[in-house]
């Protein structure tokens, strides 16, 4: 099931997100309707906060980003509970964008690789490493987790230039193509 994408301003964007506990829910089918969303909404990561759920759950498909990125092909996971534990020093610049904030791109500065651990599906738990693009949508969604969204990490006078997009979508006064709230 298509899920409604929450836009900037819907408070669950803001919230502390609480762990899950394998029987707290019907993990596999909310990260199938989570995977029908974001296919439909044409992104290549999603977090649970953006349909609506304050847990520690995002999704990645980097199907889409195979031919500028032929790492990013294979790239579809799912990530409960996870947990940064490393990041370089070394980091790298890049234009971003989010379903939760249609219509804004800005240059976001992150680390070029990271160490995450995180739950499977079946609540296995992982440790990975991830370095270049892999990274930065991990880092992207697991910023939704922690309450932020990535124009949190634009420069200053970049915040002034968005003020008005991010108040006119906190308004509802933005039509994405896909279903939202």
């Amino acid at each position: 099931m298509v899920l409604p994408i929450y836009l900037y301003g819907q408070p669950v964007l803001r919230r502390p997100t609480d762990e899950i506990a394998e029987g707290d829910l019907d993990v596999k089918q909310l990260i199938a309707d989570m995977q029908e969303t974001l296919t439909a909404s044409e992104g290549c990561g999603l977090a649970a906060p953006q349909v609506g759920k304050s847990i520690r759950l995002f999704i990645v498909d980097g199907s889409e980003l195979g031919e500028d990125y032929p790492d990013c092909l294979d790239f579809k996971q799912a990530f409960i509970n996870p947990e940064i534990i490393e990041e370089s020093e070394e980091t790298v610049v890049y234009s971003e964008g989010c379903l939760s904030l249609p219509g804004i791109n800005e240059n976001v500065v992150r680390p070029k690789t990271i160490t995450i651990r995180y739950q499977d599906a079946d609540f296995k738990e992982h440790t990975d490493t991830f370095t270049d693009f892999k990274a930065r949508i991990v880092l992207h969604e697991y910023d939704h987790l922690e309450a932020h969204v990535f124009t949190d990490r634009i420069s200053p006078i970049r915040k002034q230039f968005v003020r008005g997009k991010l108040a006119n979508i906190a308004k509802g006064k933005t039509t994405p193509r896909y279903r939202h709230k």
